[in-house]
């Protein structure tokens, strides 16, 4: 490695979302940040990939006109130098527990660059319901901001990576009782979706933010949303691959067929 940190950033929130400013600004102190980002809002799209996308120059880098995972591999093999980490954020929205990882297309940006085994960061803004629909600004950013890059600067060489492919990070708005501090956590398991169907359609609903709203949530210490709802900033060491252990049982059914 140079000793410059070379520095991939994306989003799933698009090139001209105030987060991805904010992350690129405040990574700039501690190494070359590459954008390469969607042209567009493309949240909640998981790992979708497309087989061919536009690009064009942005001031901030590359806008692409496709996916996150789309701006992972464009970025990787295509776009700009190589990068030791990537980063993905800061995402406007909290990004908390472990039905969320697999649908967000923030944090599916950073498992794409597991499989290219480049460490990764996800790092999302939790944003409280009385902020919902309103313009957000870089210094409600800070405290993501900081987070991610104190742990850009010392999780590469430190070893953390050794053991974790990529860290799920989330911190709380200013405006939420943020005490500053960092907590290590792992994705709460707690479920609450809903649906009801009215007339043609049906709407779905994650009863997990009302009652994050209102600080009534069942998930214990050391989970993530336990952590953002007491103020924390929430680092979840996680990793890819999705394996399992050996199942004898399974291995009976296969041979039985």
């Amino acid at each position: 490695m140079s000793d410059t940190l070379e520095i991939l950033v994306t989003n799933d929130d698009g090139i001209d979302a105030p987060g991805i400013r904010a992350l690129a600004e405040g990574l700039s102190d501690v190494g070359n940040v590459t954008v390469v980002a969607p042209a567009d809002d493309r949240s909640a799209m998981g790992r979708a990939m497309s087989h061919e996308v536009g690009v064009y120059e942005h001031e901030l880098g590359y806008a692409v006109e496709g996916t996150p995972s789309d701006c992972v591999v464009a970025g990787l093999e295509a776009l700009g130098p190589y990068p030791d980490v990537v980063v993905a954020g800061v995402n406007e929205g909290a990004n908390l527990g472990m039905y969320v990882l697999g649908r967000s297309g923030t944090v599916s940006a950073t498992v794409e660059a597991t499989f290219f085994d480049v460490p990764a960061i996800a790092t999302s803004l939790f944003l409280p319901s009385e902020t919902f629909g309103e313009e957000t600004h870089p210094g409600d950013y800070e405290a993501a901001v900081d987070a991610t890059t104190y742990l850009v600067d010392r999780a590469y060489d430190s070893g953390v990576f050794d053991h974790a492919d990529y860290l799920n990070v989330n911190a709380p708005h200013p405006d939420a009782g943020a005490t500053g501090k960092m907590m290590v956590t792992r994705p709460s398991h707690a479920y609450d979706m809903t649906a009801k169907q009215n007339g043609d359609t049906v709407t779905l609903h994650d009863r997990m933010w009302d009652r994050m709203n209102s600080g009534d949530v069942p998930d214990p210490e050391g989970t993530d949303r336990r952590a953002i709802v007491d103020g924390h900033v929430s680092v979840s060491p996680l990793t890819a691959p999705h394996t399992t252990e050996h199942h004898d049982e399974l291995d009976a059914l296969a041979e039985s067929f």
